[in-house]
């Protein structure tokens, strides 16, 4: 908001390039923020990817009407993970546990401290999960990214299928690049093909870098007129005695 604010009816039916650097966050944030971001430019937003936009990067990467990434640069899977736990993976285990008990019940004393070590009610959550972060990027690249292609309902689907496959990705921190982002339906643009853009974002991008690398700061928001939002960390000196 305070990167928005400020900015007359006219400059917002610019549009806006969200240049996105993230490993991911909570999928609460990501839906009021790209919430919040069209209702102040509509669709009418590219995501620019320089490097990363991991897990609920990618989300709002999707929820834009293009992307434009790097060669180098990558989106990460959508499955969600709950503290350090997979989401599709605790699934999986369940039903790997339920199915070899179910065959030999003596398999029941070799699963039971793994899967003692899940709160009440965790299937569920993890259930909850899927099914909230897939919908949300369903609708987003229909609404977004497909808007008005008579095949959007399939095509959203098939990314979010793509991009949400644990058994396909492996591992939630896997690189999915250009070359396969374009494979999956992703409309994606290399930003190579415009030296003078190249440029731009890449020389942005090596200052925030440069920032972030040397100085305290380990979360910055910033707009074209240099009003920014920056979170450092708190350094504790502790003398001895």
């Amino acid at each position: 908001m305070m990167a928005v604010h400020g900015l007359t009816s006219a400059q917002r039916a610019n549009g806006l390039d969200l240049i996105l650097h993230t490993p991911g966050g909570s999928i609460a944030a990501t839906e009021s923020l790209v919430d919040y971001l069209k209702r102040m430019f509509g669709r009418n937003m590219r995501a620019i990817i320089p490097q990363i936009a991991m897990s609920a990067g990618a989300m709002i990467a999707c929820s834009c009407a293009k992307i434009l990434m790097a060669r180098h640069a990558n989106l990460g899977p959508i499955d969600p993970h709950l503290g350090r736990y997979p989401a599709y993976g605790v699934i999986s285990e369940f039903r790997k546990a339920a199915k070899e008990i179910k065959k030999d019940a003596s398999k029941a004393y070799v699963w039971q401290p793994i899967l003692a070590q899940y709160p009440p009610a965790f299937l569920g959550q993890c259930t909850n999960a899927i099914l909230w972060s897939n919908k949300f990027v369903r609708s987003e690249l229909q609404a977004n990214m497909f808007h008005g292609d008579p095949d959007a309902e399939a095509k959203a689907k098939t990314v979010v299928r793509k991009l949400s496959s644990f058994t396909r990705n492996k591992t939630h921190n896997r690189h999915i690049h250009y070359d396969e982002c374009l494979a999956i339906g992703l409309d994606v643009e290399l930003i190579e093909l415009d030296q003078e853009l190249q440029d731009l974002v890449l020389t942005v991008h090596h200052c925030f870098m440069h920032t972030l690398m040397n100085t305290e700061a380990y979360k910055i928001i910033e707009n074209h007129l240099g009003i920014a939002l920056v979170k450092r960390q708190q350094v504790m000196v502790v003398k001895q005695p």
